[in-house]
């Protein structure tokens, strides 16, 4: 699809100005580029160099790539995996020193990213890595409806081994807190759906729900979250049971991402719970087939720009809740 397309899809609405700052940390020739393809959309970037100061009316671009870009619409190349990167690690560098608020990353294609030490899964992943968090965790929003994940990019062989009562304990903690500090959401009621068909189905279809998930629950309910299940996820979505609950935390990628993806669209957006920092990013990947056609929807870049803002303005708010007892113990839900 190309970020790029996007962005000037996004930027061309002077609207959005109000609303926040933007800096784009990326390439003046890639963007320059697709500009030509997108003759409809009017936008100029304000380039932050020298004595350049940041524009409040247009979006600023802090240039990486240099003159030396090559663009190769619609094609995989681990040219673009290093610029990437490098795009990414300069705007960790800015949020980490507090020069950002909040961060919105594109669609990435794994397969680009060489890492010296160890493979590239995901941003989420190498996101939680940088900030030294060790359990963070993939949520997935749209209106009321918010999909969390207790493994991420596993291979379905390997997600049964990988899971643990522990595990499971500390997403549904992650998601509580997440969802009353970022989503302003009071006494939130968590879903958990089951690994196997029918969730089990006594034992009869599988052990995990007996042996891992149930007792994760228990504890997780002694801990005093709100947390219901193991429930079958065919039925809990194909009935429409989620609209119960604040959210759902999902034992696999799939079983959470298809029916999110379903209900969702193109409006969904993926949110990092339990970073110490902001970051969402489109629910959609790269779509090379439509780069440089005009094809590409910005429905969900701009959910992610609505979001971005509002779980920043709710952490303040939640900051000030938690500092102050009173305010606290009398406050209502914000939804």
């Amino acid at each position: 699809m190309g970020f790029p397309e996007l962005i000037i899809k996004a930027m061309s609405d002077e609207r959005l100005f109000k609303y926040a700052t933007f800096i784009i940390y990326g390439s003046e020739v890639a963007l320059k580029y697709h500009h030509k393809l997108l003759p409809d959309y009017k936008v100029v970037f304000n380039t932050l160099s020298g004595d350049a100061k940041i524009s409040q009316s247009k979006p600023n671009l802090i240039e990486i790539g240099g003159p030396q870009t090559i663009v190769t619409m619609g094609q995989a190349n681990e040219s673009a995996g290093r610029l990437a990167m490098s795009f990414l690690n300069a705007a960790l560098s800015d949020l980490k020193s507090n020069k950002i608020d909040a961060l919105i990353t594109g669609p990435l294609n794994k397969s680009t990213i060489k890492l010296e030490k160890e493979p590239f899964t995901g941003h989420t992943e190498y996101i939680a890595k940088y900030f030294n968090v060790t359990e963070s965790m993939m949520f997935m929003v749209y209106e009321n409806l918010r999909v969390g994940l207790v493994t991420n990019h596993l291979p379905l062989e390997d997600v049964s081994k990988n899971l643990s009562s522990q595990l499971i304990l500390n997403k549904l903690k992650i998601m509580q807190k997440t969802l009353s500090a970022d989503f302003a959401v009071h006494r939130p009621k968590i879903a958990v759906l089951g690994l196997n068909p029918h969730a089990g189905d006594n034992g009869l279809l599988g052990k995990e729900e007996k042996e891992t998930i149930i007792p994760a629950i228990q504890k997780a309910t002694d801990q005093g979250i709100l947390v219901y299940g193991p429930y079958p996820a065919d039925g809990f979505f194909g009935n429409g049971l989620y609209k119960n609950f604040d959210a759902v935390l999902a034992m696999y990628h799939d079983q959470g991402l298809i029916p999110f993806k379903s209900i969702s669209g193109s409006e969904g957006v993926n949110y990092t719970a339990g970073l110490p920092i902001i970051r969402t990013s489109p629910d959609h990947g790269t779509a090379y087939d439509i780069a440089g056609k005009n094809q590409a929807h910005i429905n969900s870049i701009l959910n992610c720009i609505f979001y971005t803002k509002d779980i920043l303005n709710n952490r303040i708010h939640y900051s000030e809740d938690t500092a102050n007892p009173m305010k606290r113990n009398g406050s209502k839900d914000r939804e």
